[in-house]
């Protein structure tokens, strides 16, 4: 019996079809497909907390809401709730990743944010790290 194995996500085994599509829509040609199962979920991370809930057609609960404090004040209260909301979304809606933790640098004087979130994939041993700006 393997102990520890490490699941290869099916659609990582043909290298040669696109996954899904890169963020930032900033090419020639618009869009620039990913391969790999790990990018696509980064950039599904990513247009996730981009999104405001009841902005997405027909999937009104899909969305970070991060814009929702744009006009909050920084304050340490705040930070733990902005930490306890990005956890709890994301569970709801990536329940094959896991938030191993989330770092929240600000910056009242330019009033920015700078979120890092540490996370993984369950049963594939891929990790990786996110940084946003906001």
């Amino acid at each position: 019996m393997a102990y520890g194995a490490r699941k290869i996500l099916i659609r990582d085994i043909t290298p040669d079809v696109a996954i899904g599509v890169n963020i930032p829509f900033n090419a020639d040609n618009v869009f620039i497909p990913n391969y790999s199962s790990s990018d696509a979920i980064k950039n599904n991370l990513i247009n996730f907390l981009l999104t405001n809930q009841d902005e997405r057609y027909l999937n009104p609960r899909f969305g970070g809401n991060l814009r929702a404090f744009v006009f909050e004040q920084i304050t340490t209260g705040n930070l733990d709730f902005l930490k306890d909301n990005i956890q709890t979304q994301i569970a709801q809606n990536f329940p094959n990743v896991v938030v191993n933790s989330i770092q929240i640098l600000q910056n009242p004087d330019s009033n920015t944010l700078f979120i890092e979130l540490n996370y993984s994939i369950l049963n594939t041993g891929l990790q990786d790290t996110l940084a946003i700006n906001f």
